[in-house]
């Protein structure tokens, strides 16, 4: 399949109109069709109802495949660019708010950084298709354990920092005085749901094994100190990285002690770093 006549079709999909997606595209209107009615008959199927605008079944079939053929055709394009022209100074680094830790702090340049915070599914893209030199994602795991990444495109990674997790309460919470907590525990808990921000909830279920912790209150920002208030304020509980849940006021970090889990934090790198990339890459390994 032609990918130029892949990336139309996927563009009228998710905007369901095709003057929409010319507009987004630079193409026209007449392009576009035309586009679409190329793929249509390369396939022999018909992929877009016409009114309205919406993908068939076989249309949803091929969505299913299209996003990560794209994506592999962006890492490689970004690889080879990459390779041939990568700057030797100044560096961008896309990171989760809760991957920023000190000591990751203290090893970046005094100058040329560019830092974007992101969600952790969208940084493997990001460092895949050149939006970033470098990756930092981070994630709950058991000691030793690597996180799981979407399989996105040939990545490097690393482990580069593990610390203890702790359940942030209010301080006039029942549970704030206990010595440690055991997940099993929580499960029936009020809980901040900020995917973008702590943990997410759905990490809490697959290492419990089970449902539950359900959301009381849903955060869609990436402050981590926005957060931290929140479960200060009693809106509910998140879990955080001991290193973000100490000291915050009103609030009480106990200690997470079954089952044995760590904060883990990864970097994420394609082909070979230079410049300013490779140095911070060397530096980070050297701290872990």
């Amino acid at each position: 399949m032609d990918p130029h006549l892949l990336r139309t079709y996927v563009t009228v999909a998710r905007v369901a109109s095709f003057s929409e997606a010319a507009r987004e595209l630079g193409y026209t209107q007449s392009a576009v069709s035309q586009h679409i009615a190329a793929l249509e008959q390369d396939l022999g199927a018909p992929l877009l109802t016409r009114r309205p605008v919406a993908p068939t079944a076989a249309g949803e079939r091929l969505l299913e495949h299209a996003a990560p053929l794209l994506l592999r055709l962006d890492a490689a394009r970004a690889d080879v660019v990459r390779m041939v022209g990568a700057p030797e100074h100044g560096l961008t680094l896309a990171a989760t708010p809760t991957a920023l830790g000190s000591r990751t702090l203290a090893a970046l340049p005094a100058a040329g950084v560019t830092l974007r915070v992101l969600a952790r599914e969208e940084i493997p893209a990001a460092v895949a298709r050149g939006g970033a030199e470098l990756g930092l994602v981070d994630g709950l795991t058991a000691p030793n354990d690597p996180l799981r990444h979407p399989d996105v495109a040939p990545l490097t990674t690393y482990g580069v920092g593990e610390e203890p997790v702790c359940v942030l309460l209010p301080e006039t919470h029942p549970l704030a005085r206990r010595d440690g907590l055991r997940l099993a525990d929580l499960v029936d808990a009020r809980w901040l749901d900020a995917p973008d921000a702590g943990l997410p909830l759905a990490h809490l279920r697959r290492a419990n094994g089970s449902g539950g912790f359900c959301p009381a209150l849903r955060y869609e920002g990436t402050d981590v100190r926005t957060l931290a208030a929140l479960a200060a304020a009693g809106h509910g509980l998140t879990l955080l990285p001991r290193a973000a849940a100490t000291g915050v006021p009103g609030a009480v970090a106990v200690p997470l002690v079954a089952p044995r889990l760590v904060h883990r934090t990864e970097l994420v790198h394609s082909g070979s770093p230079r410049g300013a990339a490779a140095a911070l890459v060397d530096k980070l390994l050297e701290r872990a």
